[in-house]
């Protein structure tokens, strides 16, 4: 039987890593807007499609401190970045962000990576079959916002930036079912009752992959890891 805890386990930095590096690529070259972007560059393919309440930003970023996020929704709120009625909307000026910034990651995309077809449809695979869990992160940031015409360099990338609250929504689980609060897990040190939570993380982030079969995820992984 496969040990899809120990596929979980690895491929998790690997997404990490590919994610990270056309962040790292695109940041040259843009042109930084008169505002401070702040979270809209992580909210860049939710909030086009869903308005979010503070109480969504309180789950995806459930390790900030509440003042500390509070303080920055004011910022976008004064800006006039946000506007907030029920939940807090995009302006005109944050759709016009995003617009230049999803091309600037497809340009870059383009530039840094082979063609990544195949890759983008495997993750999309694996995004839709990660379970949904009320309350949890990933509800609010998947699907992504994906514009007609868009590319598969583009695609891959926002698809692994939403991916990444699969596993993200399965860590908290397992840290709040062993009692501990987000500033407890975060100062939580190697031992065995950090093990045993990333091992329930990884039981839990692993069901998605189970769609694959052994050798695409294999290939995905080998796919993933030649974009580092």
């Amino acid at each position: 039987m496969p040990k899809f805890h120990l596929f979980a386990a690895t491929i998790a930095p690997v997404i990490d890593a590919a994610h990270v590096s056309l962040h790292a690529a695109a940041r040259p070259g843009f042109e930084h807007p008169t505002f401070t972007p702040g979270f809209l560059v992580d909210l860049r393919f939710t909030l086009p499609l869903r308005p979010l309440t503070r109480g969504d930003l309180s789950t995806i970023y459930r390790y900030t401190k509440p003042t500390d996020l509070a303080e920055e929704v004011a910022i976008h709120l004064a800006q006039g970045t946000l506007k907030e009625t029920d939940a807090l909307h995009p302006t005109p000026k944050t759709t016009t962000f995003i617009e230049a910034l999803y091309a600037h990651h497809e340009a870059t995309a383009a530039r840094i990576w082979p063609d990544v077809t195949h890759l983008a449809t495997q993750v999309a695979r694996v995004l839709a079959a990660a379970p949904r869990h009320p309350g949890g992160a990933l509800e609010l940031m998947a699907p992504p916002y994906e514009p007609t015409g868009a590319t598969p360099g583009l695609l891959l990338f926002n698809r692994l930036s939403a991916l990444r609250y699969s596993r993200a929504d399965a860590h908290a689980a397992a840290w709040q079912a062993a009692g501990l609060t987000a500033e407890e897990v975060v100062n939580l040190r190697e031992g065995p009752l950090h093990a045993e939570i990333e091992h329930t993380t990884n039981v839990a982030a692993a069901e998605p992959y189970k769609i694959l079969t052994d050798r695409e995820r294999a290939d995905l992984h080998t796919g993933l890891s030649a974009l580092i």
